[in-house]
């Protein structure tokens, strides 16, 4: 006996089918929008704080023209151009001016930041954990997600570009370069999300896509550093970068708006690419196929360490190469800096350096920009120990006989050595550039014991995410709260003159100049100490909690 299907199962079939490839964009995005509220906010309302206490405080610290003149001395060093921008204005450095030439990088650095991690959080991430699958088998169409997803994005630009102009217009700055400025922000935001799009495109892994793109941008910041110095206001070089585009509408001096478009068309490019290669992919899969691995696993992946090592080691290697390159960058600026002083005798009212040991100073600062990626790497290692015990694979081990205790211990250990090399890998690539720069081969030897004296600091702070995945694991990404806090007291604190108690809290600020200035034992230990403790405390709270807690 044969069924015949019913005209209603066959009307249920049809409405199950989405009517285009863009069915269910608009409810998708509002769910997105509700799962990024916290996120969105918090990005948008640090960012425009920052903008706007920066603003705020550089009037103060620099309250005539007088004041700002002479800091504009010291933004054509090749340092100033690198860790900042194009050099616009200088001969009547107006408040404007100072901002967009000392701000605008962190800002657009930020923001693209930003853009990358929410961009792969609903694509790429969403795909590894199978929940886009579950998406697709409702009546959603093929590029819905997606288009999502990136709407989502460009509403946090949009949110960043608005509430920046606004801050820069209560401070009293000039709207139309202010409302650039907040375009300016949004639209490379843009870019970098777009990015984003392709490298999930390329593999299955949401942090390896992630890692990609944050590898373009740090090619970017690269480009655009290396062609400002060959010409301070931008060379043909600089037109290579994204970030350069944004700079070169010459904010509150010479406003143009036309280099933003170049941002909205790289934009609208790269997610045609995005589109095509999605064409080319299976669901879940990426265009560069996972090699199969061996038939039987290595014997050292049998020990935590070992499976600890194989899970970093990624991420672990692209911190290397991003922190190697940097420091070859900044010490390779070394020799000209001499020349600048002698030049400008009044640098010294001006930057905490000391003019007897002018390279030395400027040797440990950059080392200094470089451990804040240390840091960082720490954090994101400690992190994702946390990670593995939400996928619920952490209890597979504990259910294999590991204990509590010593799965925790194993990663945390390993998480060190990996940071360790980076640290010192970043002191070691400092001196080797400055060597080449100089002619003078000691660098090397002090700049990399410069990068072991920063392992106390560093090491801290990673003890302080490990004692929040220990105790308070829902809220550990706090942890990130504290980088954050030593990316701004390094970069801003001298030029804002941030009150001492705030630049003590950075474990960056608690570690000798090396090598401009003497080695001072206490407050090393002092770290160090608060790091085994901290460690310590993170072993007692995962042994006494649940795990998927």
């Amino acid at each position: 006996m044969t069924a015949t299907p019913t005209r209603e199962a066959d009307t249920t079939r049809a409405t199950s089918r989405p009517e285009s490839p863009f069915t269910g964009t608009l409810p998708l995005w509002r769910v997105f929008l509700r799962l990024d509220r916290l996120r969105i906010a918090i990005w948008v309302l640090a960012l425009t704080l920052t903008m706007w206490a920066t603003v705020v405080e550089l009037e103060v610290v620099y309250p005539d023209a007088a004041s700002r003149q002479a800091r504009a001395a010291l933004m054509t060093s090749p340092s100033a151009i690198m860790l900042a921008g194009p050099a616009y204005g200088l001969d009547d450095y107006t408040l404007g001016a100072m901002v967009a030439n000392e701000i605008s990088l962190t800002m657009l650095v930020a923001v693209s930041i930003m853009s990358i991690l929410l961009a792969v959080r609903h694509t790429r991430a969403e795909e590894e954990s199978g929940r886009m699958e579950v998406l697709r088998a409702l009546p959603v169409g093929r590029f819905a997600p997606a288009t999502a997803a990136l709407l989502s994005v460009a509403t946090a630009n949009l949110l960043v570009g608005a509430f920046a102009t606004v801050a820069l217009v209560g401070t009293g700055l000039e709207a139309q370069s202010s409302v650039a400025f907040g375009s300016a922000m949004a639209l490379t935001g843009l870019v970098f999300g777009a990015v984003a799009a392709v490298t999930a495109q390329l593999t299955e892994h949401a942090r390896a896509a992630t890692g990609m793109a944050l590898a373009v941008l740090g090619v970017a910041f690269l480009v655009r550093g290396i062609g400002d110095i060959i010409e301070n206001t931008g060379s043909w070089l600089s037109w290579f970068s994204p970030i350069a585009w944004a700079q070169q509408t010459r904010l509150y001096v010479d406003l143009r708006w036309w280099p933003l478009a170049l941002s909205l068309a790289l934009t609208v490019v790269l997610l045609a690419v995005a589109v095509s290669l999605a064409h080319r992919r299976d669901l879940g899969a990426g265009l560069r196929s996972t090699p199969p691995g061996p038939a039987r696993a290595a014997g050292r992946l049998l020990s935590v360490e070992g499976l600890t090592h194989r899970l970093l080691r990624g991420t672990t290697l692209g911190w290397l190469v991003g922190v190697a390159l940097f420091g070859l960058t900044f010490g390779s600026l070394a020799s000209s800096l001499q020349d600048m002083i002698e030049d400008l005798p009044q640098v010294g009212e001006w930057i905490a350096i000391d003019e007897t040991a002018l390279t030395e100073s400027f040797g440990g600062v950059m080392l200094s920009f470089l451990v804040l990626g240390a840091a960082a790497h720490v954090v994101g290692a400690v992190l994702r120990l946390r990670a593995e015990d939400e996928a619920g694979r952490l209890a597979l081990l504990v259910s294999g006989g590991t204990s509590r205790t010593r799965m925790t211990g194993g990663w945390l250990l390993v998480a060190a050595a990996h940071t360790s090399v980076v640290t010192v890998v970043g002191g070691l690539t400092t001196g080797v550039g400055m060597t080449l720069a100089t002619g003078e081969g000691r660098w090397t030897g002090e700049l990399t014991v410069a990068g072991l004296a920063y392992l106390p600091a560093v090491l801290l702070t990673g003890a302080v995410a490990a004692a929040l995945v220990g105790w308070l694991p829902r809220w550990a990404g706090l942890a990130w709260v504290l980088v954050v806090l030593m990316v701004f007291v390094t970069w801003f604190g001298e030029a804002l003159n941030l009150p001492d108690w705030l630049r003590d809290l950075s474990p960056v600020e608690q570690t000798p100049l090396l090598p401009a200035e003497d080695i001072t034992a206490a407050p090393l230990l002092v770290m160090g100490a608060l790091a085994a403790v901290l460690a310590a405390a993170a072993l007692g709270g995962i042994r006494r909690r649940d795990l998927l807690a």
